[in-house]
């Protein structure tokens, strides 16, 4: 005799990642405790994370993931080690995320570690940085709030520096006066990406801005 009871549906690999709340406004406050709120884009395997929490007690942190895989993976083990109340990872597109949080100027400081790595033309529509990601970013930080980009790539900051001076937005804040480029990353943490280029060897180029 054939069954013919219907099948359960099968489910996507990690179908129950983090997700931000479905409403249209989110209130940065109820994700995550804390005296100030940073947000990190991209935190893939969450080392910066992991070593920013230690760092900084006070401060809460929100990540957006877009793959759920580690999403899933990070957030559970912030939560494990009992950083789940200040610190969530949540499987986003920052591009559709960042328009639904709420207040403005909400975030201290926003991170964006060794982004795009994507060369082809066809994969451009990918990239992360780009006037909608900036006109957002500048929207949640706060007055003189600081955008900190980091990649090993000297192509890329070039093209993310013109990008940032180009919207008008934001004020280079790196050593020297008028340029945005930092020696050393100031901020206690590193991404693993950071760790493995200087154990390496390779440049970093580390760009730092502060809302105009």
């Amino acid at each position: 005799m054939s069954d013919d009871s219907p099948k359960a549906p099968k489910l996507r690999p990690y179908h129950d990642a983090p997700k931000l709340p479905e409403q249209e406004r989110i209130e940065v406050a109820s994700l995550v405790k804390g005296d100030e709120f940073e947000m990190e884009i991209g935190p893939g395997r969450g080392g910066f994370m992991f070593e920013r929490a230690a760092a900084a007690p006070n401060i809460g942190l929100v990540g957006l993931e877009i793959r759920r895989k580690w999403a899933t993976i990070v957030d559970r083990r912030l939560a494990a080690q009992g950083l789940g109340t200040r610190t969530r990872v949540f499987a986003e597109d920052a591009k559709f995320a960042l328009p639904r949080l709420a207040p403005d100027g909400a975030f201290t400081r926003v991170y964006l570690h060794f982004p795009d790595p994507w060369w082809k033309k066809r994969h451009t529509k990918r990239l992360v940085m780009g006037d909608v990601f900036l006109t957002e970013v500048a929207r949640l930080l706060k007055p003189t709030g600081e955008l900190f980009v980091q990649t090993d790539v000297e192509e890329r900051a070039d093209q993310y520096e013109k990008q940032i001076e180009q919207s008008g937005l934001f004020e280079p804040h790196g050593d020297a006066p008028g340029s945005a480029r930092k020696a050393e990353n100031p901020f206690n943490a590193r991404s693993p990406r950071e760790h493995r280029a200087i154990a390496d060897g390779l440049p970093v180029n580390r760009l730092l801005y502060r809302k105009r």
